[in-house]
């Protein structure tokens, strides 16, 4: 079952609202977290969107409910100055610098972002975060990726 119609069906559940099932199957649909893998490969096909498309077409996908944004998965873009390019759950904060946000535990997260994009190209970051779903500061990793050839970063976190 593809990832954004198990996320969908999991958010329409946590809503209480009915959705129908086979009888063959649980009422219940497996609980859809979204894994690691999941992270990293919406981050390279986003990248690769951005290099495509260029930002604002590839933007215009982030924002959308679809294979950029489904449940607590969504594609956030950062310039290398740490300004928000895109900004799923919040499009108001787009134009905001994010260069100094901390995790509770004092990491300059925006900054680890930055670094590993910079340095590597790519890879992970991880850090502590609230978690909106549980309301409760949680492990939480997220895969970073440089856009080739530009100064845009576009990343990816998961709830560990």
């Amino acid at each position: 079952m593809r990832l954004w119609f198990r996320l969908l069906t999991v958010a329409l559940i946590a809503a209480g609202t009915a959705v129908s099932a086979p009888l063959s199957r649980p009422a219940v649909a497996e609980q859809a977290k979204p894994t690691q893998e999941d992270a990293k490969s919406i981050t390279l096909k986003a990248a690769d969107l951005i290099a495509a498309q260029g930002l604002e077409e590839a933007a215009r996908a982030f924002n959308a409910d679809g294979p950029y944004k489904q449940g607590e998965i969504y594609v956030n873009v950062i310039d290398f100055s740490g300004v928000w390019k895109v900004y799923p759950p919040r499009p108001a904060g787009v134009g905001q610098s994010v260069i100094n946000v901390k995790d509770p535990d004092g990491r300059f997260i925006v900054q680890d972002v930055l670094a590993v994009a910079k340095d590597k190209g790519e890879g992970w970051v991880e850090y502590r975060w609230l978690n909106p779903t549980s309301n409760r500061i949680e492990p939480k990793i997220t895969y970073v990726k440089r856009v080739p050839g530009q100064e845009l970063v576009a990343y990816v976190g998961i709830y560990k």
